[in-house]
């Protein structure tokens, strides 16, 4: 289901829709395509509303989630097949053809079947059905969340690729948030039908809009803890708090950076929700700060993940992540402490869960 959605993509853009499953991502592009009928409002591609268009009327390319081969048929004959439909010429169809088969390394292919193929070649055969075409947009329905983690990321730089060089419109759907601020020139991030953010991806991940964007992007993902914001001498204050809504064991108290608790006075004494991120969480001994911006925690568990290491703590406020460098020593069951960037820390009101700052 999509709900009231409101979107315009700019012309030769790269827009990624991402979400959770279910949110509406594919019913939009379906919706684009026409393969669905809107129940209300209109779909326009350069400026004509294409709602009574049939889907093969509106110059668009789809490339689904499980390649859609032709089994029976060669890799040239499924490159060709929407050309013949469309009566292009012979020389023509060769033409686009080769040229796609080229721009994708599928040449030494062309004879063979899909059942012959890795996955990587059947994703670039149906990424050059849709490319011989040259539409006016092309729609990419998750092309590559069959493939294997390092096949994924190969094709992704070949999708980046492709893009610079068509200068195409392309609208690309996927719940991969590392696929989506990797490939996008703007994402689109969906919840439930609902358009939540739509900004360039390093906006989207420094500047969330509201608590399901902060805690979507980001491996580990951001950290949230709920508190009180209270005055303190000429400072404010965190005061987190356990859920019951009381103060935290051992008061944990963090002072807010100087310019954004300005922008706070008028939650003095209510409920807010402070984000952190992993990387803005770290020991001591790496990171110097005054002790108003430091907390005791117990490191429960350390997970190595090559040139880093995603470190798990437990403090008087609830649990906490850090991503810290592999070379970082700390043990399982340490009690440390640890640093919070505080400038770099997001508040979120906890009623309508958008952004403060």
């Amino acid at each position: 289901m999509v709900d009231n959605l409101s979107l315009a993509v700019e012309d030769k853009e790269l827009l990624v829709l991402v979400g959770p499953s279910g949110c509406g991502k594919t019913t939009t592009l379906r919706l684009i395509a026409g393969l669905e009928e809107p129940t209300g409002g209109s779909v326009s591609l350069d400026g004509q509303i294409v709602n009574t268009l049939a889907p093969k009327d509106r110059d668009v390319a789809m490339v689904f989630q499980n390649g859609a081969l032709y089994p029976h048929m060669s890799v040239y004959e499924n490159l060709a097949f929407g050309l013949k439909l469309r009566q292009y010429s012979r020389a023509e169809i060769e033409t686009r053809v080769k040229q796609a088969a080229g721009m994708l390394g599928l040449a030494a292919c062309l004879e063979r079947k899909p059942g012959a193929l890795s996955g990587g070649e059947r994703q670039r055969v149906a990424l050059g059905r849709a490319l011989v075409r040259q539409p006016r947009v092309f729609l990419f329905d998750e092309p590559l969340s069959s493939l294997d983690a390092n096949l994924r990321a190969q094709m992704r730089a070949e999708m980046s690729r492709l893009h610079r060089q068509l200068a195409a419109t392309t609208i690309y759907v996927t719940h991969d948030q590392v696929e989506a601020l990797a490939l996008g020139d703007r994402i689109a991030v969906m919840k439930s039908g609902v358009i939540q953010q739509v900004a360039r991806p390093l906006e989207v991940y420094r500047n969330p809009a509201n608590v399901f964007v902060a805690g979507f992007f980001g491996s580990p993902p951001m950290n949230f803890l709920c508190g009180t914001v209270v005055p303190e001498g000429n400072a404010l204050f965190f005061q987190a708090q356990i859920g019951s809504g009381i103060a935290a064991p051992n008061s944990l108290s963090l002072r807010l950076a100087d310019a954004p608790a300005r922008r706070l006075d008028e939650y003095l004494g209510k409920q807010v929700i402070l984000g952190i991120r992993p990387e803005d969480i770290a020991p001591r001994t790496i990171r110097e700060a005054p002790p108003d911006q430091t907390i005791e925690a117990q490191v429960q568990l350390v997970q190595p993940m090559g040139s880093e290491s995603h470190v798990h703590l437990m403090c008087g406020a609830g649990s906490l992540v850090a991503r810290l460098p592999a070379s970082a020593a700390v043990r399982v069951n340490e009690r440390l402490a640890f640093v919070l960037e505080m400038r770099q820390a997001h508040f979120f009101d906890p009623a309508t869960q958008s952004v403060i700052l």
